[in-house]
């Protein structure tokens, strides 16, 4: 193989490894019958949610996943595959998630990783489905103050009684 050849694809691998490493979440889709102009709104869609989507060789990908011990994510590395790299947990998954089931068959969810760890289409899918960091503290919060609100209804009903 030529020297240049090699250099071009280790320095693509080096590339997708420091993706890797710098996304909380990767998702792998199959994007087959997916039009210039899906892919398009797609890609502008993610970008908004600092998210980004490649296309790279299904074996160089495969490099780069052995290199991190992502060995989970092989299985569903057939096929033409864009790759998903999202800095946030939750709001690039929503995105993909949500443009895959517009999409339907165009587009499909095969698996993931989501801090370190290999989750399959299903799993991936709901995960999109939770809130994000916010909405889980402001949930958690909502049940803290919850006993004390009642509390207080409480002493002001017997309060307003007398």
């Amino acid at each position: 193989m030529n020297a240049n050849v090699l250099k071009a694809k280790q320095d693509l691998v080096a590339e997708i490894v420091a993706k890797f490493k710098a996304s909380q979440a990767v998702i792998v889709a199959e994007f087959r019958g997916l039009s210039v102009l899906k892919a398009q709104e797609l890609r502008r869609a993610i970008k908004k949610e600092n998210s980004t989507m490649n296309v790279y060789k299904n074996s160089l990908v495969e490099r780069a996943a052995k290199e991190l011990g992502y060995d989970g994510l092989l299985s569903v590395l057939t096929g033409p595959n864009a790759i998903f790299f999202s800095e946030d947990l939750s709001s690039g998954p929503k995105t993909i998630a949500k443009y895959a089931k517009r999409y339907g068959d165009a587009l499909v969810i095969k698996g993931g990783i989501v801090d370190g760890k290999f989750y399959e289409a299903e799993e991936m899918i709901a995960l999109a489905k939770l809130p994000n960091k916010e909405g889980l503290i402001s949930m958690l919060l909502s049940c803290l103050q919850a006993p004390i609100r009642q509390f207080a209804c409480v002493v002001k009903a017997v309060a307003d009684a007398k």
